[in-house]
């Protein structure tokens, strides 16, 4: 292994106290937030339309599908905060010890290209959501957008706890507004629970085959394996054997439990659009305004679409934050260089405003809609070029110790890596033909 020549996000580095032989709940107090600004990713505003989508389109078919979609992400996201802790380097530091400079400037950009990816999709996100609840024109939202990079950069000089605890309270709203959206959609419960079960019309059915995986692409995402290797290391655990193995523990009942909250707000989506719009003939709305309008219509509670607006927006600045540090994180781990925070968010929202700001103006909602799931198409390819070189390393006994894969946990690694590659591919040929 090559050494490190700076710690991972190396300001924040250890700088949460973890408390020693304090119990069971005060340690996991301690561990408490990594695993919340994960789960951010995986509700970010990408998500919505391949959720609702799928579920006017397909009724509560597809909930199978986000079910193994997050059981696949616990398991990728324990490897990477696996890796982070095991070895004290993130996943882009460990692509940048491990391959050869060309190879590990060819993951570099790739990994870039998804977080611009991801930056779209939550600029277009928030957007959206200004628009929905103050008729603010879509153009003029993106732009609005800009401003939340002086806000993260305040509260990034406060201390990481600041950070997570704006993300776990953002998503603490977007969570009760869909505790809310559920219960006045008023679901069949026992359909419910039959489409947490897979179905063979999945993979027969070429549209819900194609939603299925878009719903995959969306769930899975790629800058969440680099940021979730890092993030785990700002607690000050011991740098021992005994000391990384309790944070390894403690670090997945963290991200394992945040995840599940990730799932119930994915098919929350899913079921309120089967519910609503699935079983009341509106099987063709497939994009979050259509959704928005017509909640009030069909539900009858003029509250049902402001909160829906309001958890759009608390989903897309959640992601803003989150992306932010992982753009900071590939920069540093694949460069070996630091910039400046503030010019590192300013470089990756401008990629991501130019391209939002022009369909904004020239092709409006319905172009803003199309552009949020090609930023989902994009994400779904780049996420094999993370995920393999995680599994490798994490199998790696030089590297990891004792604390490398099992063999049964290899092979469930592999085996998941495989899915996501061959639906990837399909993915990719389907929409470019």
């Amino acid at each position: 292994m090559k050494p490190n020549n700076h710690l991972s996000l190396s300001e924040v580095n250890a700088s949460i106290k973890v408390p020693l032989n304090k119990g069971f709940w005060k340690n996991m107090r301690a561990y408490v937030g990594p695993g919340l600004m994960v789960a951010v990713g995986y509700v970010d505003p990408g998500n919505w339309a391949t959720d609702i989508a799928g579920g006017a389109r397909f009724g509560y078919t597809l909930l199978s599908v986000i079910l193994i979609s997050n059981l696949f992400a616990i398991l990728l996201q324990h490897l990477a905060l696996k890796l982070g802790i095991a070895t004290g380097m993130d996943l882009a530091q460990a692509c940048k010890a491990y391959f050869p400079k060309p190879i590990a400037m060819t993951l570099w950009i790739l990994a870039e290209v998804a977080i611009a990816a991801c930056d779209l999709a939550e600029v277009i996100g928030s957007a959206i959501a200004l628009n929905l609840l103050f008729g603010i024109p879509l153009a003029v939202g993106v732009v609005i957008t800009t401003i939340d990079v002086l806000l993260i950069l305040y509260f990034q000089n406060k201390g990481f706890r600041i950070i997570e605890s704006i993300v776990g309270g953002l998503m603490a709203v977007v969570l009760l507004c869909f505790v809310y959206e559920v219960m006045v959609s008023n679901p069949d419960w026992m359909a419910l629970a039959g489409g947490l079960i897979p179905q063979k019309q999945v993979i027969t059915d070429p549209g819900m085959l194609y939603i299925g995986i878009g719903i995959l692409g969306a769930t899975v995402m790629p800058h969440n394996l680099y940021l979730h290797s890092s993030i785990v290391q700002t607690r000050a655990y011991p740098r021992t054997e005994e000391g990384r193995k309790s944070a390894i523990f403690y670090a997945t009942i963290d991200s394992t439990a945040s995840l599940g909250v990730a799932f119930f707000i994915n098919a929350a989506i899913l079921i309120l659009a089967a519910a609503t719009f699935h079983f009341s003939g509106n099987q063709q709305v497939a994009d979050i305004t259509d959704a928005h309008q017509l909640l009030v219509l069909l539900l009858g509670s003029r509250w049902a679409s402001v909160l829906f607006a309001v958890a759009l927006l608390a989903a897309g600045q959640n992601a803003t934050i989150t992306g932010t540090l992982a753009g900071q994180i590939v920069m540093e781990g694949f460069l070996d260089i630091q910039l400046k925070p503030w010019l590192r968010q300013l470089i990756t929202r401008l990629i991501a405003i130019v391209p939002a700001l022009f369909v904004a103006i020239y092709y409006g909602e319905h172009g803003s809609s199309e552009l949020l799931v090609f930023s989902q198409v994009v994400l779904s390819v780049q996420l094999s070029f993370a995920v393999i070189p995680l599994i490798m390393f994490t199998n790696k006994k030089d590297w990891m110790e004792r604390f490398a894969n099992s063999r049964l946990l290899s092979v469930i690694s592999w085996v998941i890596a495989s899915v996501i590659v061959a639906l990837n591919v399909y993915l990719l040929v389907n929409t470019l033909t």
